[in-house]
């Protein structure tokens, strides 16, 4: 991967909007390739766009200033196009150093006017100064993957936190430190947990993570899976997804598990369920979806096949031990294919390390189809409308409104033309009533 600096051709201010709009972006001659790629993905989210006409009407997020810390890919770019039709100033910047698309961001900030600060393969310095370039235009609603900026805006800029109406948040990972933060008495802001919705992550966490993560997998590799061994990490919905998919593909598929529900439904499901220390010996393929660190560490490396793929799925690149790994490595070959490391470890075995150990769907491929993100976005941005509403939430992380979800999954069961019975006055009662028995 070339450096940034050699990457960056262009750092632009434009005139949009409200006034100057500033950026950092890799190549502003992208941006019209990231219209295209913007509208077809644009295409296949018609409850997103739907709710973009309904916000270009009604303006609910008129005269708010709306930062979002997201991967800067199609579908998010079609999420900060309804905030926008809404009436918000908005800001964007990447959760994620390596899932940016370039010619998306460089199309916000032409075709959009949206201000973005993004460039795939920034490395850590750069990234936070965009989180801070985001922070510092003083947001009244934040929106996060992960965490980042909210956790910036109680540190760094902690005074600017009484200024903020709500955030939300659309990672597992990101609700973890969230629920963290609220039990140690440190949340200072509302927080809605986007990513707990029905509505996202029985459609987005399974089939979005299980399909983006099988495909970024044979993308990067090019190996058969059927016959394989795949083992994953981890047996949330995430990690039910990836199970189910390479299954599908014909894997002989193992899952790790510390949660003694989740194991006994991997079981019952067919899977075959054990420690890592034993997975270890037998994977071909490994996976971690777990949301945690050091999921795969020291004392598995050694006893992997010669050839091993690891891959991560979890937001952070952390569930795999990269320091643990490079101790018990003589020679890392870098990009021995697009996307994939070769550790040479001192036992004479090498193991494949696909997209540096981060989102391996996002690192390797291009994240969740258009079709499922548009639910998780279109209840993003109807939780948007509901901070906006009522500018007095109680400090804690809530869960999304009912009504909300309900109102997706009617919408995205209208544009598939399903229809669904109805209950009549007469069911009603009898589901609210407890004298009728036996």
């Amino acid at each position: 991967m070339a450096s940034i600096n050699s990457r960056r051709k262009a750092i632009s201010t434009l005139r949009a909007g409200r006034g100057q709009k500033s950026c950092d972006v890799a190549d502003m001659a992208l941006a019209d390739q990231g219209r295209r790629r913007i509208l077809w993905a644009d295409q296949q989210m018609p409850v997103l766009r739907g709710i973009r006409d309904q916000f270009a009407k009604t303006k609910p997020l008129r005269g708010l200033r709306l930062g979002a810390c997201l991967h800067i890919t199609t579908e998010t770019a079609n999420l900060l196009r309804a905030l926008k039709a809404g009436g918000a100033e908005v800001l964007a910047c990447a959760s994620n150093p390596l899932s940016t698309q370039d010619d998306v961001a460089a199309a916000l900030v032409k075709h959009e006017g949206i201000a973005c600060y993004a460039i795939h393969g920034e490395d850590r310095d750069t990234y936070y100064r965009h989180l801070r370039a985001v922070l510092d235009a003083r947001p009244s609603i934040t929106m996060d993957d992960g965490a980042d900026l909210v956790s910036l805006l109680h540190t760094q800029y902690a005074d600017q936190a009484d200024n903020v109406i709500a955030s939300m948040e659309e990672t597992t990972t990101g609700v973890i430190r969230l629920r963290a933060m609220e039990a140690d008495g440190a949340l200072k802001i509302p927080v809605v947990a986007v990513n707990d919705a029905e509505t996202k992550h029985l459609f987005d966490n399974r089939y979005g993570t299980g399909q983006s993560t099988i495909e970024a997998i044979i993308r990067a590799t090019g190996i058969l899976l059927g016959g394989s061994v795949v083992v994953v990490a981890g047996y949330g919905w995430c990690g039910r997804g990836v199970a189910s998919r390479a299954h599908g593909m014909g894997a002989n598929v193992v899952v790790t598990e510390v949660d003694p529900i989740r194991a006994l439904q991997a079981a019952m499901e067919g899977f075959r369920v054990m420690r890592m220390s034993e997975a270890a010996r037998v994977g071909d393929v490994f996976v971690t979806v777990t949301g945690d660190k050091q999921v795969i560490g020291a004392d598995h490396f050694n006893l992997m096949k010669d050839g091993a793929i690891l891959s991560n799925s979890g937001h952070f690149d952390v569930e795999i031990d990269l320091a643990a790994l490079r101790k018990l490595t003589r020679k890392v070959q870098k990009d021995v294919v697009r996307n994939v490391d070769a550790y040479h470890l001192r036992n004479g075995r090498k193991i494949y390390l696909l997209g540096q150990g981060r989102l391996v769907n996002l690192t390797c491929a291009e994240g969740h189809p258009a079709q499922v993100m548009d639910m998780s976005f279109a209840t993003q941005a109807l939780c948007a409308r509901w901070v906006a509403g009522s500018k007095s939430h109680e400090v804690k992380v809530h869960d999304v409104p009912r009504e909300i979800e309900e109102e997706v999954a009617t919408l995205k069961l209208a544009s598939m033309a399903i229809k669904i019975d109805s209950l009549s006055a007469e069911q009603k009662h009898y589901l609210t009533s407890w004298q009728t028995g036996t």
